[in-house]
Formats: structure tokens, C-alpha cells, sequence
């Protein structure tokens, strides 16, 4: 676990640096079908600030240093409306907890937004990192399941679910 303090603050405005460096870089998009364009980091950064009602994201800050994202949005899932999850954090931040820190953080405001009593991550099979912060934070695997993301790239997910109406 990092020595400073993790938190989670509602995405801003100011954040699209951020975005930028956990989405345009090869090496942090290796399991999401590769970087995304200046104009697609643009426009998921402005739908980020515009459904933050909805769909919240969050900037992940230790201490005082910005050092990734989560968030969680709807979506439907094999005829159920659910909550999917997700996150990234920035390369000197990582294997130090902090994306397991935040994911709790994010899952207890699902928990109390309360509009889905399940949340969902879809890892893909071969980021081992990212399962295992699925299976530390109390989700169940379900088993494997195909995923085309971003459209045109076929890859194969985990899908792993929490009931937000046991966690608490």
C-alpha cells in the first residue's frame, strides 16, 4: 500500500492532462486495444464532465499528486442493468495498492448511489494486475466472456461482479 494517503475527487475539468497520460500511451493501453486519439481522449474527457451525475468518475490523487482514474457508468449486461467499473493508474503509482484503494473508494459510492445492486469489471484475461485487485476487493469471477473493445478489436475479458447489496 503507498505510504500517502489515496483518495478519490470528482473528475474536473483540469483533468484532461491526466486522461491524456493514462489513455495515449502505448504501454497503459496494451490491454484496451492500444492508445486512444487526441480527439477521442478529448471527447471522453467532455462526456466525463458531462455525465458525471449519472456515470461518475473520479481522479485518483495521492496525496497531493494526481495518479490515475476510476469510475463507474450503467450499462446493460446479459439482460440486467448493472454498474460496470474501471480504472487506471499512472506507471510510478502502480503495485502500491493504489488502484485497489480507490476501487473500494468508488465501489462505496456505487453502493450509495444506489440505482444497480451489481457492478461489473471486465479485465481483460491476460492483465493479471487487474484481476487481482477484482479478487482482492470481494468481487466473484464469473468466467470468461468476449468483449469488442474499442469497436473492431475482439478481446477476452474476465467478467467478475460484486453485489453491492452484500458489501456493506
Amino acid at each position: 500500500m503507498s505510504d500517502a494517503p489515496v483518495r478519490i475527487e470528482p473528475w474536473a475539468e483540469g483533468d484532461g492532462a491526466l486522461l491524456a497520460q493514462l489513455l495515449g500511451d502505448p504501454a497503459m493501453m496494451e490491454h484496451l486495444g492500444g492508445p486512444e486519439s487526441e480527439q477521442q481522449i478529448a471527447d471522453r474527457h467532455a462526456r466525463y464532465l458531462a455525465d458525471a451525475d449519472r456515470d461518475p468518475q473520479f481522479r485518483i490523487v495521492v496525496g497531493d499528486v494526481p495518479a490515475g482514474w476510476v469510475g463507474y457508468w450503467e450499462r446493460d449486461w446479459r439482460e440486467r442493468e448493472v454498474y460496470e467499473i474501471g480504472w487506471s493508474v499512472l506507471p510510478a503509482f502502480q503495485g502500491r495498492g493504489v488502484a485497489r484503494a480507490a476501487t473500494v473508494q468508488a465501489l462505496a459510492r456505487a453502493g450509495a448511489h444506489g440505482r444497480r445492486r451489481f457492478v461489473h469489471a471486465f479485465p481483460s484475461v491476460d492483465n493479471a494486475p487487474s484481476n487481482a485487485i477484482c479478487s482482492r476487493t470481494g468481487f466473484t469471477l464469473l468466467g470468461p466472456c468476449d468483449f469488442e473493445y474499442p469497436p473492431g478489436h475482439p478481446m477476452g475479458c474476465n467478467d467478475w461482479r460484486l453485489d453491492l447489496a452484500g458489501a456493506h
